[in-house]
């Protein structure tokens, strides 16, 4: 087992960055500088600051679903990308906890 750092970051999928999704440039950025890797997860509900909520219903159209993007590392590794992941998320909500990690195999 090893101690790392679990980052969470929580965006629209309509968010971009350099003329693409958000997600995308996050997660490219995250391989080109080495992390162990990375997972976006699109949500079927939810809501933010703003508190409208975002639905793929019919009825409501929203082009703007929730996106999750986790990040486990160590601690030095997210420290270091964390200015470059500030200047990409403009909205949006990044947390971070210490995480165990049991099992990491390829």
């Amino acid at each position: 087992m090893k101690d790392a750092v679990l980052l969470r970051i929580y965006i629209g999928e309509s968010d971009r960055y350099d003329g693409k999704p958000l997600y995308r440039a996050i997660v490219e950025m995250l391989k080109k500088e080495g992390l162990a890797g990375a997972t976006v997860v699109r949500g079927i509900l939810g809501f933010g600051k703003t508190s409208i909520i975002h639905t793929p219903s019919i009825l409501r159209l929203s082009t703007d679903l929730p996106v999750v993007i986790e990040v486990v590392d160590s601690r030095e590794n997210i420290e270091r990308i964390k200015p470059e992941l500030l200047q990409m998320v403009k909205e949006g909500l990044i947390i971070e906890e210490d995480v165990r990690v049991i099992l990491y195999s390829g």
